[in-house]
């Protein structure tokens, strides 16, 4: 059973008879502030997958990446669709095969990345159930749900890496 299928199939009776209502405000500020942050983050992934050492994390790199591409590929579309103007976004960064020049203080090192990763994924998922609630239009609450699933799915791999490498920073025990 694929969790986007059995959303999808929840959502759709509500989609197919509101695609023409008008985007409200709310809607709008989510939607561009969320395009505008995931640009913003690709930027960053991009960045930390030339610098980070670990494959297991580099390969998380390169699913986050894809997430985030495809997230904003489908609020670019439809933004443009509703006549909103776009955030303004940067090139993305080449891959480099190799930078080995940097030195260890001057870059983000493997546990940093991954912890940063998992901070946006923890900011990604509570900004969405944002746009989630607020939406009122069931194909904007769609998009916010997906992404929730999506970085949800991320999240997991992610947090086993972390504690395999000792890179998870949690708060002490609570001892009665």
């Amino acid at each position: 059973m694929n969790i986007l299928e059995v959303a999808y199939e929840t959502f759709k009776p509500f989609i197919d008879g509101e695609k023409n209502r008008p985007l409200n405000i709310l809607e709008v500020s989510n939607l561009w502030m969320f395009l505008a942050i995931c640009n913003n983050t690709l930027r960053n992934e991009e960045l930390a997958y030339n610098i980070a050492y670990d494959k297991e994390l580099k390969a998380l790199l390169k699913d986050a990446r894809e997430i985030h591409k495809s997230v904003a590929e489908e609020i670019n579309t439809l933004l443009k669709k509703e006549g909103i103007p776009l955030p303004q976004d940067t090139p993305e960064k080449p891959y480099v095969p190799e930078i080995l020049n940097i030195p260890e203080g001057a870059k983000l090192n493997d546990e940093e990345i991954a912890n940063l990763i998992s901070f946006n994924l923890l900011l990604g998922v509570n900004y969405s159930a944002r746009g989630l609630t607020e939406s009122i239009r069931p194909d904007v609450g769609y998009i916010f749900f997906k992404v929730i699933v999506k970085k949800t799915l991320l999240g997991a791999p992610l947090k086993r890496l972390m504690h395999k490498r000792d890179w998870l920073r949690a708060a002490p025990p609570y001892k009665v």
